[in-house]
């Protein structure tokens, strides 16, 4: 593709190192769809006869139905060629001569690999949101299926207040809602054609660039071709908003791998997505919450590599870009895993109410109920907060919870306490004083459910 200007052919060493073949072949479906429509480009152009379209349009084709039907094609072909472009161009060339070279006219492997990528990340971002969306689906359901079921909320991974389960699933609901707004928004921006901006000058031939935005479904060509070729904001964004997105992921993972533990016990996972111990009969172990944890830190290396390849690049293109390829199809599958484990866990996860709910009166987590009972009869919330230490102190010294105590002794620390403190102190009233926007009284909490189902609705 480019031998004319050299005496002798590359070392064996070079052409191992600079060949990209054994990864970028996963963008040749790509490759061919950005070819077809060039061939019209071309045809408009009147660079190529309607004949020499059709025919070479015929043959790319004909490539991708040869290669969906016999995959090792392309395995046989990986140490012939430098890249997936090199690949397609000798495979028209071997199906309709020297017409396959016309191909090329006007166009750089620069902008080529630009569309490409984006070709494929457009495609590959519609699985994420398609995964993204399932596992939406399933924490609604089990928002909606868990209404009433009760545990313990924590802070710095103390027991703090009584929540409804209902209200814990759409906290992640929330979470990764905002994870695909950002994959919409980071699709929007990349959704521009870099074709046509040749190495970095744009093409030297009436190539119609609206035409090919059409045809391949971009909202609008690129507005500088130097930018085009050397472009990869929109890699590096897509890798930020899955890194993101795997931080949720992985918190997720390390609440439920706490919770499955006998220590909490209040879910056990399903034997489908748990692995057993060789040496030791009685483990179930959560692998696939573990998995998805430590495959965040591998989405985490992906985006800096990508960061540090390009922060010291000038304009326009350099063959570090080529970095970029390995880190995105790697991030790529390994969203679209996580996702899908993460949604098949809560899809058979089973609970333990009854734990979760004796974890919620433990450790005196209705002791902020107590305060707001003493400041709604009028003290002030400082010295109510005082008070019910005190008594907490008290309860601890004597082992029982606070809603045991009886009314002489909470006299005993204030007359402003009444027959109706220990109503007060219940699970259920303690998570229905939260009767907010936003909190876990079941009201409100139902409306959050339904204002997911809505949201979901809405973006389906």
């Amino acid at each position: 593709m480019w031998g004319g200007r050299f005496q002798q052919g590359p070392s064996p060493l070079f052409e191992r190192f600079n060949n990209s073949f054994s990864f970028d072949y996963r963008l040749l479906p790509f490759d061919v769809q950005g070819s077809l429509a060039y061939c019209k480009a071309l045809e408009r152009a009147g660079i190529l006869t309607a004949p020499e379209s059709k025919k070479l349009q015929r043959a790319l084709r004909n490539l991708v139905n040869r290669i969906a039907a016999r995959p090792r094609t392309l395995r046989d072909a990986l140490p012939q060629f430098e890249d997936v472009h090199s690949f397609v161009e000798a495979q028209l060339v071997a199906a309709v001569g020297d017409l396959g070279k016309k191909i090329h006219t006007g166009r750089s492997r620069n902008d080529q690999v630009a569309l490409d990528l984006k070709l494929y990340l457009r495609s590959e971002s519609k699985g994420i949101r398609e995964r993204l969306l399932l596992l939406l689906r399933t924490l609604t359901q089990n928002a909606e299926k868990h209404l009433d079921v009760i545990l313990p909320g924590y802070t710095h991974l103390q027991r703090a207040q009584p929540i409804r389960l209902a209200h814990y699933w759409l906290a992640y609901f929330e979470m990764l809602v905002r994870d695909l707004e950002r994959l919409e928004s980071c699709s929007r921006r990349m959704n521009t054609l870099p074709l046509g901006s040749g190495a970095l000058a744009g093409s030297g031939f009436p190539i119609d660039r609206q035409f090919l935005a059409r045809e391949l479904g971009f909202r609008r060509p690129t507005r500088n071709s130097l930018d085009a070729v050397s472009d990869r904001d929109h890699v590096a964004e897509l890798l930020s908003c899955l890194a993101i997105l795997m931080m949720h992921l992985s918190r997720l993972a390390e609440d439920l791998i706490l919770f499955s533990t006998a220590e909490f016990h209040f879910v056990e996972l399903s034997d489908a997505v748990s692995s057993g111990s060789s040496l030791m009969p009685q483990k179930k172990n959560p692998d696939s919450l573990e998995l998805i944890r430590g495959k965040t830190g591998r989405v985490y290396g992906n985006l800096l590599r990508l960061l540090v390849v390009m922060k010291g690049l000038p304009l326009a293109y350099n063959k570090d870009m080529q970095e970029d390829k390995e880190a995105v199809f790697d991030t790529v599958d390994t969203v679209f895993g996580s996702l899908e484990m993460a949604t098949l866990v809560l899809q058979t996860l089973k609970l333990d109410s009854h734990a979760m709910a004796r974890a919620a009166l433990a450790s005196h987590a209705n002791a902020t109920d107590c305060a707001d009972y003493l400041a709604q009869k009028g003290l002030p919330f400082r010295k109510a907060h005082e008070l019910t230490g005190k008594i907490v102190r008290y309860a601890l010294q004597k082992g029982v919870p606070l809603e045991e105590l009886e009314l002489h002794e909470f006299r005993s620390f204030s007359p402003l306490f009444n027959e109706d403190v220990r109503k007060a102190l219940t699970l259920e009233r303690a998570v229905e004083s939260k009767a907010i926007e936003g909190g876990v009284a079941r009201k409100f909490v139902q409306k959050a459910i339904n204002n997911a189902k809505h949201v979901l609705a809405q973006i389906e």
